[in-house]
Formats: C-alpha cells, sequence, structure tokens
C-alpha cells in the first residue's frame, strides 16, 4: 500500500485575552480543520471534515467501518494529495467495493458520522455478532482512560479535540488517534489497527466523548468487545449494543463506570 503524507493537525493564530479586565495579545495553537474527500477508483464517496493527520488511518479505518471494503489489504494504494482548500484521499482498490453505490450526498459535518446518509436502513446496517470470550477488569478501564487522557498532545495544546484510544486486556493504552470529529477519531484508530495488524477483539476502545450508536457500530465491525466512554451513552446506542454483544460503559471516569450492556464482560476489581 502506497501512502504519501500530510500532517498539519494544529496552527498558530494571533488573539487577544481579556483576562480580570486586562486585555493582551496572546499566541495560540488552535486545531486543524479541512475538507477531506474520501475518493476510490476516481470516483468520489464521501467528504469529511476532519483534522489533516493519520490520514492513511483515516483512509482504512472509514472504509472498513462504513462498509465500503471487507478487508483491508483490498485497498492497494492510498494517495493523499493536498489541495487549495482541501486534501482528497485518492484510494485504489484490489476488488469491487461492497456497496459501490451508497454513496454520501452530503459532506461529513465536524462530529457527525452519518451525514449524507439518508436511507434508514442503511444508517441502522445489520453489524457482525461480537462474540469475545475476553474479560477485563474494572481497574483496566481506570486505567485506559488515565492513560488516555495522558497521550492527547493535539488536545494538549488546542484543548479542541476528541481521541480514540485502544488498549490491552491490562488497560495499557496501546494506540491513540485524536480529531475535530470524534467518529473520525475513531476511524483513524480502526486504520491504524488494521494497518498494524491489531486483534481488535484482544482487548478495548476507549472514547473521549459520549457513547454514540456510530461508534458502537463501528467498534462492533472492527470486532472489538467493548467501548468505554467518559461521557453517556444513548439508548440507541445500548439497544445496537445489546443486540451486537458489545459491552457499552460509560461516565468511565476515575475508579466510576456504568456498565449498560453485557455486564459480565467487566469483572469487579480493586
Amino acid at each position: 500500500m502506497q501512502t504519501l503524507g500530510y500532517t498539519n493537525p494544529t496552527i498558530p493564530v494571533s488573539a487577544e485575552r481579556i483576562d480580570a479586565g486586562v486585555r493582551s495579545p496572546v499566541e495560540e495553537l488552535v486545531a486543524e480543520e479541512i475538507p477531506v474527500t474520501i475518493a476510490y477508483n476516481g470516483v468520489s464517496h464521501a467528504v469529511m471534515m476532519a483534522t489533516p493527520a493519520d490520514l492513511e488511518d483515516f483512509a482504512v479505518g472509514f472504509s472498513l467501518t462504513e462498509g465500503v471494503v471487507e478487508r483491508a489489504s483490498v485497498l492497494t494504494r492510498i494517495a493523499v494529495v493536498r489541495y487549495s482548500r482541501g486534501v482528497e484521499l485518492q484510494i485504489e482498490t484490489a476488488a469491487p467495493l461492497v456497496e459501490p453505490d451508497r454513496r454520501r450526498r452530503l459532506a461529513g459535518r465536524t462530529g457527525c458520522g452519518i451525514c449524507g446518509i439518508d436511507d434508514v436502513d442503511a444508517l441502522l446496517r445489520s453489524l457482525p455478532r461480537v462474540d469475545s470470550k475476553v474479560r477485563f477488569a474494572s481497574t483496566a478501564l481506570a486505567r485506559a482512560m488515565r492513560e488516555l487522557a495522558e497521550r492527547q498532545p493535539v488536545n494538549a495544546s488546542t484543548g479542541a479535540v476528541h481521541a480514540a484510544g485502544f488498549a490491552d486486556a491490562n488497560g495499557a493504552v496501546t494506540l491513540v488517534r485524536e480529531d475535530v470529529g470524534r467518529h473520525n477519531a475513531l476511524d483513524k484508530l480502526a486504520g491504524a489497527l488494521a494497518r498494524g495488524g491489531v486483534d481488535a477483539s484482544a482487548g478495548f476502545v476507549v472514547m473521549t466523548s459520549r457513547g454514540s450508536f456510530e461508534l458502537v457500530q463501528k467498534c462492533a465491525i472492527i470486532g472489538a468487545p467493548l467501548l468505554a466512554t467518559v461521557s453517556a451513552p444513548t439508548g440507541l446506542a445500548i439497544r445496537v449494543a445489546t443486540d451486537a454483544g458489545l459491552t457499552l460503559a460509560g461516565f468511565a471516569r476515575d475508579q466510576r463506570v456504568t456498565l449498560y450492556s453485557h455486564s459480565q464482560r467487566v469483572t469487579v476489581t480493586t
């Protein structure tokens, strides 16, 4: 798989700060956000608003979690081409797309995982059953969330991006990807796992967001048995996780966590 790199997740800006009635000039780093066109075999498929970093991972993860291809090995070339107002991911495949006509009709706005999809059946698509027998200690979840918070360089500089991390069975975070959109961050993580040959069923995913159903869908597709988020899940996310056999954990902060589906996968430890 050939790739051409382009990364610029932050940009410096000049601003003014008012603190206790005193105005002063400041220089800050802000998270960058650009339109990223995803094209397969010369045909535009979607335009997503994303942070321009780890774009090769994004290309692979998006292709897998959106059901465009069934295996990462089908993607033979990824070219990251910069234009005046954005980036195009030019992806070539060795086999036909799974659903070649399932293109997004609208741009995917920042943080939106379903923009452009106007068919309910496509939105609530069938998911593979997560049947991993791996069990995780509650302390592993706490460790993973703690380590995730420590491994967000872009957010530390800007305070404006989400992160998705992969933790092993002991809660050690081995991979982290950041983006202005939580779905993009997870797609980047999924792509990094696939490109690195990491078995997602052996660990779990942690995220700095609420637990939306699209995130549950993406985790089920890559085979991750557990998704832990720092905020609450939605009702639909819980139902989707229950049906898919995935453990959904919310409010994973410090030593606290709430389990909303398949709680048997987490054992209580101190």
